[in-house]
């Protein structure tokens, strides 16, 4: 009895595959190996995710590389418009010869689709069939692979899924992160929770930090923690220097202002109240690391740096300022900084020099 290349990949080496694109594009070179005169394929799956709703990759044959589309919204496995992706592809690629076969006999199974270099042969298409079936088990171990990690990103964020992801389940003190901190809180926000309707508060802290978070992801940064109305985030210090993650934080928080300017001008219009907010910026180490009971645990980050931060952030009303720096922070960066004098912070032993950036 043949033993083909494609189902021996399946049965013995799939499930240790790192993600879909590596299993499309190893599962494509074992069924070229095994004779199937392919041009390229894809593979479409559900995506657990808050935002996305399915992916397809998409493999060609020549040249081995793998690429990716995704679906937005709330489409499904049927949806015209994320099916056309896939099969334009596989169109453009082969010639007449197009296979497509669920990957699984759930109706949201992973779809597979091949084009030939020429029409497939009975033998071919056979194989092909089989290959659908035997990929089932192994498609299903990375799907929920996937949708572990996208739902410890969701709800942890990246660094603490990663700890999570690695079997860090113990309360620890965790790792040192030098770092460039950002810390923005809404003003009025208490009183705004007390004069509106719970569901209307629920939107507009979602505007709040689509855009302050989106802002710091945009230049390279992490959100560590929503904490009540404020955020707490870094710029790591270590593949880029000192500067250049000061400079990135400082583009976050003009990218935020801006979006919360436009935001604001949106709620006037309808009648809403604007959501001003005051962010800090400081420059130091943090320990990041498990807290908690013995079975109830929370990473959090802790150290002077973070508590420096925060306490500065309340300095932006008194001093009628949007943005305050610390004097760490403002000796990482060549802007033009405007001088506020030293300043005391609630539960911080030494006084503290504060800069704000010039408009």
């Amino acid at each position: 009895m043949q033993l083909h290349a494609a189902l021996s990949f399946l049965v013995d080496e799939a499930i240790d595959l790192p993600g879909a694109d590596a299993f499309l594009a190893a599962l494509g070179a074992r069924l070229v190996a095994d004779g199937v005169p392919l041009a390229g394929g894809s593979l479409t799956q559900a995506a657990p995710h808050p935002i996305i709703a399915r992916r397809t990759w998409l493999w060609r044959a020549d040249t081995g590389r793998v690429i990716e589309a995704l679906g937005f919204g709330l489409t499904g496995p049927a949806d015209p418009a994320h099916a056309n992706v896939r099969r334009d592809w596989l169109l453009q690629l082969g010639t007449e010869a197009v296979q497509e076969d669920f990957a699984g006999s759930a109706p949201d199974g992973a779809v597979l689709g091949w084009a030939g270099a020429r029409p497939f042969s009975e033998p071919d298409l056979e194989l092909l069939r089989e290959v659908a079936r035997f990929a089932a088990a192994p498609l299903a171990v990375l799907a929920a692979r996937s949708t572990l990690a996208v739902l410890l990103e969701t709800y942890l964020g990246r660094r603490s899924a990663a700890q999570v992801l690695a079997g860090r389940l113990r309360r620890e003190p965790g790792e040192t992160i030098r770092a460039a901190l950002l810390y923005a809180d809404l003003r009025g926000f208490t009183e705004l929770s007390e004069t509106t309707a719970p569901r209307e508060v629920i939107a507009a802290l979602d505007a709040w930090f689509d855009r302050i978070a989106g802002a710091v992801h945009a230049f390279g940064g992490e959100v560590l923690k929503f904490i009540g109305d404020g955020v707490l985030a870094i710029f790591p210090i270590g593949e880029r220097d000192a500067a250049a993650a000061c400079d990135a934080a400082l583009r976050a928080v003009a990218a935020a202002r801006a979006g919360m300017d436009h935001l604001d001008r949106t709620r006037v219009a309808q009648g809403l109240a604007p959501l001003p907010f005051g962010t800090a910026l400081h420059i130091g180490e943090m320990l990041w690391g498990n807290i908690g009971t013995a079975d109830r645990l929370d990473f959090t980050a802790i150290g002077s740096a973070v508590n420096l931060v925060s306490r500065l952030e309340g300095l932006c009303r008194p001093l009628g300022r949007p943005v305050l720096l610390s004097e760490a922070f403002a000796a990482e960066t060549q802007r033009a900084l405007i001088p506020l004098g030293e300043h005391r912070l609630r539960g911080i032993a030494e006084p503290c020099v504060v800069y704000a950036p010039e408009a």
